[in-house]
């Protein structure tokens, strides 16, 4: 249910509003818009009565949420969810670049890379210090040691850091040095591990896992806007499909839909997508076009030697053409990078 307030209401009023739900034992989240504020109510709404909620002070209106996700649905908030990082404001009419390699490998590489990235216009540096590998044989990541290898690149360029968390229990660790919280495909249905970034005053990105349909990716995040955190942004990266001759399918129409149904910002990452670095521009330039607000490429300065993906990562020379490019793009359908 979402409760309507009426404009002008005072700050004691809606205190009472909150307290009456709280009373019935049901979960108030608070959205303060610019021109109404309203009130989502999350748990079993028969212990309300809507005529009773209709006659608070201050209540101009009580509406039921249809869709199954609540907090991240267009019903709850119309207007789209910007996220500030550390000054990079994702979700608005600039489309942000996220950009660095699979893994980070060493202190000297990853310096480098995070250089060349923020002289081509990437904002927000990615890199993985916790990699989750198909094989239990492939490289894992370096650990803490990679997460501290992330901080001196930001300290070093400014670019706020963005990395993959995979255990509940390296949430402390994960706080301390990045900025943004990546939660990978194949812990999208990981609801302990949503729950957990849910209580983080820290930005969340969500991938779409592989198998994932619109409603699960969406019930998903729903996890972790329940928990308090609205600071959540998807990212559509490919889904399994029958087709061979990419890494995955990247569902560009999800970009749309998504639009229509959540006010969640959308970014896409191509590279997991195609798994080959020669598809990657016709895909950005794509998610571009179809709005997107933000785009993550994997760029390594050895491909070849790369621990993993190196089939995908492209060399900081393509990256900086490509954003060119993008460039143009994004002007043809009035955003900026």
């Amino acid at each position: 249910m979402i409760i309507v307030l009426k404009p002008g209401t005072s700050e004691e009023e809606r205190e009472r509003i909150v307290g009456t739900i709280e009373d019935a034992g049901l979960s108030p989240h608070v959205l303060i818009g610019k021109e109404r504020t309203v009130i989502a109510v999350i748990g079993d709404e028969r212990k309300l009565q809507q005529q009773t909620l209709s006659a608070i002070p201050g209540v101009e209106k009580a509406l039921p949420i249809l869709s199954p996700y609540k907090l991240v649905s267009r019903e709850f908030k119309k207007e789209d969810t910007i996220i500030d990082v550390d000054g990079v404001k994702i979700g608005g009419g600039q489309i942000v670049m996220m950009a660095g390699p699979c893994s980070v490998e060493t202190q000297d590489l990853l310096s480098g890379i995070a250089s060349e990235v923020k002289a081509a216009g990437a904002s927000i540096l990615r890199g993985g210090a916790f990699k989750p590998r198909t094989s239990p044989y492939s490289f894992q990541g370096l650990g803490e040691e990679g997460l501290e290898f992330l901080a001196a690149a930001k300290k070093q360029t400014g670019l706020p850091v963005i990395t993959e968390i995979m255990d509940p229990r390296d949430m402390p660790m994960i706080i301390k040095h990045a900025d943004i919280i990546q939660i990978g495909a194949r812990n999208m249905q990981n609801f302990r591990l949503l729950s957990e970034a849910g209580k983080q005053n820290k930005p969340v990105m969500l991938k779409r896992g592989l198998s994932a349909t619109i409603k699960e990716f969406l019930l998903s995040a729903e996890y972790i806007l329940s928990e308090g955190n609205d600071q959540v942004m998807l990212c559509e990266r490919g889904i399994r499909t029958f087709e061979t001759a990419t890494r995955n399918t990247l569902d560009l129409s999800a970009i749309p839909v998504l639009k229509k149904l959540t006010h969640l910002p959308i970014i896409v990452d191509p590279s997991h997508a195609v798994g080959k670095t020669s598809l990657i521009p016709a895909m950005a330039k794509a998610a571009v076009a179809a709005g997107a607000d933000g785009l993550m490429i994997e760029v390594h300065s050895n491909p070849m030697e790369a621990f993993c993906d190196g089939d995908q990562a492209m060399l900081p020379h393509d990256f900086k053409s490509l954003v060119v490019d993008l460039k143009r793009v994004a002007a043809a359908v009035d955003r900026s990078i």
